[in-house]
């Protein structure tokens, strides 16, 4: 069917009816689903290679090293622990709550660390006397440590959340501090020049062109930053809290559970990639949004 249009001269026009406009669409919707399906089907794959490559030099790794059964478990020891076991079910009970301890700790800790840091490469770009004096009293304070300072930590704010807080923030502050001040300065010297010519002041100037400039920057600290925070969380298990798997690794090692053992260790590499691809996948929309500045 169409429609029947006829203009004030007379000429007679046809135009297309709702049903033929929504078949002339329909390709380009299939065509979007088709590409969604193969972006889907490449990731899977890759997750599939990834996996198999794991399990590969799992394997191979306990044969180099003639790691005695006892101690070393496989992916199949592993997967009877977690989901084949009579003991299975109270198993994936008690990781999936220290897995909630200790993401919550990451998370915590990466937050607050790459705050700071990025308030503090703010002033340091806004003062350049406050960079002078602080940023190499920041770096002696990296050269300390952490396990050194981690006592120290727990004595001034005892064995809470605050005190896990700081020290996965630690973790995560230094490498986002030295990047994102790095990345202010090398701001386009002309984008700068052109927002003075326009009566910009510097906080302006800063906000409207330096951070969006400086957010790959930043997206490449966390990153690297994401995996530490769990570092530090596992750390503050360790040492100050006795919760979340950072502990129960130390407590399942007293006690010979060396498949409980391998469990969290496989647990703990997991989180680290799903941060590490989390952030990539915030990264890739907060960029396609400041993409004509930030690149």
């Amino acid at each position: 069917m169409t429609a029947l249009d006829i203009s004030e001269s007379g000429s007679v026009a046809f135009d297309p009816a709702p049903e033929v406009a929504a078949t002339a669409a329909a390709p380009a919707r299939d065509f979007s689903w088709r590409r969604f399906a193969v972006r889907i089907g490449r990731g899977v794959l890759s997750a599939a290679i990834t996996l198999a490559v794991v399990i590969g030099a799992w394997l191979l790794f306990l044969k180099a090293f003639h790691v005695s059964s006892f101690i070393g478990k496989t992916p199949l020891d592993v997967w009877r622990y977690t989901f084949s076991s009579s003991q299975a079910a109270s198993n994936r009970t008690a990781l999936l709550n220290e897995s909630g301890t200790t993401l919550r700790d990451a998370f915590l800790g990466l937050g607050a660390g790459t705050v700071a840091a990025v308030l503090c490469a703010i002033s340091f770009n806004l003062w350049q006397s406050a960079a002078s004096a602080f940023m190499p009293m920041a770096m002696v304070l990296r050269s300390v440590p952490l396990v050194a300072m981690t006592p120290l930590i727990v004595g001034i704010f005892g064995r809470n959340l605050k005190a896990i807080t700081i020290i996965a923030g630690i973790v995560t502050f230094f490498p986002t501090l030295v990047n994102v001040t790095l990345a202010l300065k090398r701001t386009p010297r002309e984008s700068i020049d052109l927002c003075r010519a326009y009566g910009a002041s510097p906080a302006g100037t800063l906000w409207r062109v330096q951070i969006p400039s400086a957010l790959p920057a930043l997206f490449a600290s966390l990153r690297i930053a994401a995996p530490l925070s769990l570092v530090g969380a596992l750390l503050a298990e360790w040492l100050a809290t006795g919760q979340g798997l950072g502990y129960k690794m130390l407590d399942a090692m007293a006690v010979s559970d060396y498949s409980g053992l391998w469990a969290r260790v496989v647990l703990v590499t997991l989180y680290s990639a799903l941060m590490y691809q989390l952030i990539g996948i915030v990264e890739r929309h907060v960029l396609a949004r400041f993409g004509s500045v930030a690149r």
